[in-house]
């Protein structure tokens, strides 16, 4: 087993969302959307610290009230339209090991907008990033209802080509091998590799799957409805009352 804790708890929010303003703390249920990221946290003994990085004071005093902790502002320069996530967790991990003095040793990053994860689904992540020396992180997958290797085509020349073209090769769905998608429900990464990784897709990861109707992720209007849909049945784990 090597040593993933003390762990850290990452709920990125910026305030400036155009697809769906507000959808940080928007109602979803009885939470806003940035509590169930904060809540499933905060109910996983592995989790040490749970922050949130944020550029909006308003965004902020949500994450608090909810239970996140808030011991910096996200910099402008991490908090633009353009701005990459990877930057915004090496920043957050460099600054929370300083505020807090501590050597955390795997980072936990928890989309607010991908409420479909569960504590379950965190603790068996770390268990697997724990039991894999070898590993850098562990990434949420679900399995799509489509397979893209045999669906999926782009356009050349004005007319159609395979995106994969082994593709053709499959003459039966049932003989396909198994693609799963990234699906923005957790990544879990050893604190060594964000110091030093320019690019997270360079690591080692492990897969962590879960049920595609548990993979929601809210960036537009519509993709509230169906999370609400989802809240209403069942799909999306809530907190004890």
């Amino acid at each position: 087993m090597s040593t993933v804790h003390p762990v850290l708890a990452v709920i990125p929010a910026r305030g400036g969302s155009k697809g769906l303003p507000g959808k940080n703390i928007r109602p979803l249920g009885n939470l806003p959307l940035i509590g169930y990221a904060v809540k499933c946290a905060l109910a996983c003994p592995d989790v040490a610290r749970v922050i949130c990085t944020t550029d909006s004071e308003e965004i902020a005093e949500v994450a608090r009230q909810m239970g996140a902790e808030t011991p910096f502002m996200r910099p402008d320069d991490l908090a633009q339209d353009t701005s990459a996530m990877w930057p915004v967790i090496q920043h957050a991990l460099r600054a929370a090991s300083q505020h807090y003095l501590t050597e955390f040793h795997s980072v936990l990053l928890l989309d607010p907008t991908s409420p479909g994860r569960t504590p379950d689904d965190v603790a068996q992540a770390i268990k697997n990033l724990a039991s894999d020396p070898s590993a850098d992180g562990v990434i949420g997958v679900s399995e799509p209802e489509f397979n893209p290797i045999w669906h999926c085509v782009v356009e050349q020349d004005g007319y159609m080509q395979d995106l994969i073209p082994d593709g053709r090769n499959y003459t039966r769905r049932q003989d396909l091998p198994s693609v799963y998608r990234i699906n923005a429900s957790l990544y879990l990464w050893r604190a060594n590799f964000v110091r030093e990784a320019t690019n997270w897709r360079d690591g080692k990861s492990l897969l962590h799957i879960i049920p595609e109707s548990r993979a929601v992720h809210v960036d537009t209007p519509e993709d509230f409805k169906h999370a609400e849909q989802a809240l209403a049945d069942g799909l999306i784990w809530l907190p004890p009352q």
